[in-house]
């Protein structure tokens, strides 16, 4: 295709979509709106995935022991343990490491709400187990919890099958969504190319008559389903990114704990699916509207 004839093509797209504005704008809303919702799935799935990734990394099992255990009833405890084939590892944690180990996750922004503990140290003596699969942590559990010198066991797997369970749902959800907004889209695009192409229908029968190929016509009103597709786009991925940008702030600052997808992941890689996308969307519409047209 030469330049020449793109520039007429483009030009000719960008005054249709003049004409039609109303029609055109609400059809670029809903496909910023389709591509809104499918980037806030994606994001939320992706900082899910993430936390699970954390979350079974750090699945462990720690048997808190009283203040007043025995050596004999500590010994019969870590012998116990590290005699089990489904675990991988064990270490004895005294409180003043447990404190240390506290401090270090919380990080130094937020030390000051330790304030006063280190003198009085509440935290317990442990063992922390780790486990070779995180489905062996409640067979783990079951074989020590009734020994003599536990104060109390904490295991993780129970959060891990939760956030599981939601990412599901979350996937799920979104598809169904994803899938309504995107035929809202194609009827809305095909609807804004229909009006065009009804207002030129006399014109499209002459360029037939004089032998114009369909593709000759088809281009315009391809292009201008792409420009749709595109500001709706670029459209979405600003809300996206500065939405997005709101919630991991306000997270970040509240769940010191919690590390979620930077908002610069939105510009460096959901920006240009997003442009694809838009673009892939705009077309089809645009293709399916005018096929019956060109039966003249």
């Amino acid at each position: 295709m030469k330049i020449s004839t793109l520039k007429y093509f483009a030009i000719d797209s960008l005054k249709s979509i003049k004409r039609n504005k109303t029609i055109s704008f609400a059809s670029a809303a809903t496909v910023a709106a389709t591509l809104f919702i499918l980037g806030v799935f994606l994001l939320t799935a992706l900082d899910v995935q993430q936390v699970i990734k954390n979350v079974e990394s750090r699945v462990e099992i720690k048997v808190f022991l009283n203040n007043d255990i025995t050596i004999g009833e500590e010994k019969a405890l870590e012998t116990k343990i590290k005699g089990m084939s489904e675990v991988a590892s064990v270490k004895y944690e005294t409180k003043q490491e447990a404190m240390k180990n506290f401090k270090e996750q919380i990080g130094e922004d937020n030390k000051a709400l330790l304030e006063g503990l280190e003198k009085d140290n509440p935290l317990p003596n442990a063992y922390v187990v780790k486990v070779k699969d995180p489905e062996m942590v409640s067979k783990v559990v079951d074989s020590v919890k009734d020994m003599k010198g536990i104060y109390e066991i904490q295991a993780g797997k129970e959060i891990v099958d939760r956030v599981v369970a939601v990412t599901k749902t979350i996937k799920w959800i979104g598809m169904a969504l994803f899938a309504i907004l995107i035929g809202v889209s194609l009827f809305l695009i095909g609807n804004t190319i229909k009006i065009t192409l009804y207002s030129r229908r006399r014109e499209i029968g002459i360029m037939k008559y004089i032998g114009a190929t369909d593709w000759f016509i088809r281009w315009p009103f391809i292009i201008e389903g792409m420009i749709i597709g595109i500001i709706g786009a670029i459209v979405g991925c600003i809300l996206l990114y500065y939405g997005y940008n709101v919630v991991y702030t306000k997270v970040s600052t509240n769940l010191f704990l919690v590390k979620l997808v930077q908002p610069k992941y939105v510009l460096t890689n959901i920006s240009w699916q997003f442009g694809l996308l838009g673009i892939l969307i705009g077309s089809i519409g645009s293709m399916l509207s005018i096929r019956k047209f060109l039966a003249v």
